[in-house]
């Protein structure tokens, strides 16, 4: 193996274990392994499942459309890897991350679906990949997709900024039991500048696919699961329901973007 991009003997990549051919065009990603399974279900056949540490890929079919589910566990650094290491087998992805967020405006509600236009990069991954002034922002082909989707399928959505964090708790403002120190200013600045929500992945999404040499795309949505405006967390058959209408609308933004290439 080379310590530059780590393969084994079959050519399987070291952190996701795939190969050749094994990688569809179009990837739909989740931090969440059962996101990505109940993702599959919505497949009209299943061709692979490789699972190796936190990372699960099942790549299959939907209505026809060769597509891959990827879960990439929580966080931008990890994003890096399961993006890069995709990507050597399929040079022409796009990816559309299935997320979940906590909001910070007024008018959104718990259960609701947020578009991401561009990400903060409150993080400390895309900096090792691009200038701290390069702003991260979606493939408005993808967000569009996004955007007819969801109005076709008739769910509540917002669409705007994002603010991607590497830490989900003193990094999104929470104050916790045994850690001082947190910057109460923090949301309200937030706030302040617009930002729709909160989330842990987006940012590193939008930039690996804007410096990368491959022509890549990205756009994502996220469910609202907690509400820092209110102080309040998604109930759980809320939560079921709120993933399933991200996953239909990114399962519609597919059927858009196939014949768009």
């Amino acid at each position: 193996m080379k310590a530059e991009l780590p393969c084994d003997a079959a050519g399987r990549c070291y952190h996701l274990q795939v190969g050749a051919g094994e990688v569809a065009p179009l990837v739909l990603t989740s931090g969440s392994a059962e996101r990505i399974r109940r993702l599959a279900e919505s497949f009209d056949r299943v061709e692979l499942v490789r699972q190796q540490r936190e990372f699960l890929t099942i790549t299959g079919s939907y209505q026809g459309i060769r597509i891959t589910g990827l879960a990439t566990g929580i966080g931008p650094d990890n994003t890096a890897i399961a993006v890069i290491e995709a990507v050597q087998y399929q040079p022409q992805a796009t990816f559309i991350r299935i997320g979940s967020c906590g909001s910070l405006q007024p008018e959104i509600q718990l259960g609701d679906l947020i578009i991401s236009t561009e990400a903060l990069r409150h993080e400390n991954t895309t900096q090792f990949y691009a200038p701290a002034e390069l702003k991260a922002v979606a493939d408005p082909l993808v967000t569009q997709a996004l955007i007819a989707a969801a109005q076709e399928q008739g769910v509540v959505y917002h669409c705007g900024l994002t603010c991607t964090t590497s830490d989900f708790y003193h990094g999104q403002g929470r104050r916790v039991p045994g850690f001082s120190g947190c910057d109460p200013t923090l949301l309200p600045r937030l706030q302040a500048k617009g930002v729709l929500n909160l989330e842990m992945e987006m940012a590193a999404y939008f930039i690996l696919a804007q410096v990368s040499d491959f022509p890549l795309r990205a756009g994502g949505l996220t469910a609202v699961f907690a509400d820092r405006w209110r102080g309040t967390f998604i109930a759980p058959e809320e939560m079921s329901a709120a993933e399933d209408r991200a996953i239909q609308v990114a399962l519609g933004a597919v059927l858009r973007l196939a014949d768009r290439p």
